[in-house]
């Protein structure tokens, strides 16, 4: 007799009910679900509150992105590459960007180099904020997702000051970037919420240029992961939640094409900013947290110690640039603007300006594949050209999809509460999966 069997008779009101076998139920589970991130629906076969199988559905489905960035300039889909991964901005923009660069054959200048590691290592931060945050949440740490979101909007001002938006900045150009940083931080003005020693306190680090601003965070941040780390990491709880959930083993990890947080936190010392690197990374200091179980405990870990790394690489950073003045952009007008200055003045500039801005530039025949590490993997971009001034095929290939393929075979036999760690593990946004 199975132990279902004998449970059943113990607990029957009648023969009758006694003899009823109990059958595995089908749940809907999102998308309207609070842990449900973005558009998800798993259709989750349940035998009482074990999980037997899991089938995700996109809600989304055939958003078109590649086939719109192939109906339209190179230089106009920067914009759209923001809203792929839409918390990894700059991240998505900087392969994109270094694919048309890859083609043309042009290089940014040093210093722009230097500003897309920075503002990578910013976006980088950016991310994982909100995973610690929203992941906190959907497992119950309430006050994690406060303290993280206020972190992020320091950072917000730094995206809103240099490009005029608070996500979406398309601040990335080929042939470097679309502005020099600021000399001057935007500072509070007087409110009702605001005045006084308040408001003091809130402008103390805007009293500078940017790079004076970032120096400030930088000083103050490790304090606040700590912070993050006194709530969740030795947290009862939250271990309970997270150790031994959705273990993945390095060669799993490894045939399901994983990338970032999810394979380094089984123990794969993999990161493109270390065996490929690009833009500054060669020049900058900082080490691979890797985890050793691969449950999402230690992925947890790894996401942590990132942060901790970004911030050491945007010091770096901030350092070099306070100490090298220089050009963000190339001197070529057929792929950079002129400036606006010359712009008004000049025939031939606002000719230039003209052209760049409706049909863009004609980019040689090729192809390449360009792939920067962002925050949740590997983010890649293919295209080929056919020496139009639209891509002949763009490709992207999204961290994403390769982790949320594995979903079935990683909540088998897991409860459905550690569905909902293994949805915030993944770190899933699903304008980068539904391409």
């Amino acid at each position: 007799m199975t132990t279902a069997q004998v449970a059943g008779e113990a607990f029957a009101s009648s023969a009758g009910e006694a003899k009823q076998e109990i059958r595995n139920y089908t749940l809907n589970f999102g998308p309207q679900h609070p842990a449900a991130h973005g558009v998800l629906r798993l259709i989750l076969e349940m035998d009482g509150e074990i999980v037997q199988r899991a089938d995700p559905h996109v809600g989304l489905l055939h958003r078109g992105t590649e086939k719109l960035a192939e109906s339209k300039p190179f230089n106009q889909s920067i914009g759209y590459m923001d809203r792929l991964d839409y918390v990894s901005m700059m991240c998505n923009e900087h392969a994109y960007v270094r694919a048309i660069e890859t083609l043309m054959g042009i290089e940014a200048p040093e210093r722009a180099q230097w500003i897309r590691t920075m503002f990578d290592e910013i976006t980088r931060i950016l991310n994982h904020l909100m995973w610690v945050g929203s992941n906190g949440l959907d497992l119950g740490a309430m006050a994690v997702f406060l303290y993280a979101f206020r972190e992020r909007e320091e950072l917000m001002d730094v995206y809103e000051a240099v490009s005029g938006a608070r996500m979406h900045a398309a601040y990335y150009r080929p042939g470097g970037v679309y502005r020099d940083l600021p000399e001057k931080m935007p500072q509070y003005r007087e409110s009702p919420w605001r005045k006084g020693s308040k408001l003091k306190r809130f402008n103390e680090w805007r009293e500078g240029s940017m790079l004076d601003y970032l120096e400030a965070f930088t000083h103050d941040f490790p304090a606040r992961v700590d912070e993050y780390e006194t709530l969740l990491t030795d947290n009862r709880i939250w271990k309970q939640r997270t150790v031994g959930i959705g273990v993945i083993p390095p060669e799993q990890a490894l045939a399901w094409g994983m990338t970032g947080p999810m394979i380094r936190g089984s123990g794969i010392a993999w990161d493109l900013r270390k065996k490929q690197p690009y833009a500054k990374y060669a020049e900058v200091d900082f080490d691979i947290p890797v985890g050793v179980k691969g449950d999402c405990y230690d992925r947890y870990l790894v996401r942590i110690a990132e942060m901790r790394e970004s911030n050491r690489i945007v010091q770096q950073c901030v350092k070099w640039l306070k100490a090298n003045p220089g050009p963000v952009m190339i001197d070529n007008y057929k792929v950079a603007p002129p400036g606006r200055e010359s712009m008004k003045d000049d025939m031939e500039a606002l000719i230039h300006h003209f052209k760049l801005f409706s049909e863009g530039y004609c980019v040689p025949e090729g192809e390449t594949y360009c792939a920067v590490e962002a925050p949740k993997g590997e983010f890649g971009c293919y295209l080929v050209s056919d020496g139009a001034n639209k891509p002949f095929r763009a490709h992207l290939r999204a961290p994403g999809f390769a982790h949320l393929s594995s979903m079935d075979a990683i909540v088998k036999g897991h409860m459905l509460a550690d569905v909902v760690a293994m949805i915030g593990t993944y770190d899933i946004v699903f304008g980068e999966i539904d391409r």
